[in-house]
């Protein structure tokens, strides 16, 4: 099993936070462009709720499309929710989204937990392209979060 732990503080309420992490139409936002990221299915554009399905589209390899299927398994409004994979590129697929309130804003924690398909090939995989994909993904979110919401001053 593999992990990762990503943290951001922003100058943001936890209310504030809530109301954007939650709303399925911002994972857009919060993907690179070059994934070409689609949602696939109708959300209703309503915020997170637990038995809750989002399918999407992405292309993180030659163009070539990606269907992934993940259900939110849990949500404690304005604290967290999890998201796990249903059908997609990974045997195991299981993020925490927390947000903690701080002085001044909003501590978010994501916390993923992974286990690659194809077993020695995915590990191999997964030192060679999958990990610094992940990483990317996580710091251009970083990047644009701070974009959208400035950054966080104590």
């Amino acid at each position: 099993m593999l992990t990762l732990k990503y943290l951001q503080k922003l100058p943001l309420s936890l209310e504030d936070s809530w109301n954007f992490f939650s709303s399925p139409a911002n994972l857009k936002i919060l993907t690179p462009e070059h994934l070409d990221f689609e949602i696939t299915n109708d959300h209703e554009n309503r915020k997170m709720y637990a038995g809750q399905i989002i399918a999407y589209r992405i292309r993180p390899v030659l163009n070539l499309p990606l269907e992934w299927v993940s259900e939110i398994t849990q949500v404690q409004e304005p604290y967290y929710f999890i998201d796990e994979q249903r059908f997609g590129p990974y045997k195991f697929w299981h993020h925490e989204h927390r947000f903690n309130p701080i002085p001044n804003g909003v501590e978010v924690v994501d916390i993923v937990y992974y286990k690659m398909l194809f077993g020695f090939l995915g590990k191999v995989l997964h030192t060679l392209k999958v990990k610094q994909d992940l990483e990317a993904i996580f710091s251009y979110r970083r990047a644009k979060l701070e974009e959208l919401f400035g950054p966080y001053f104590e």
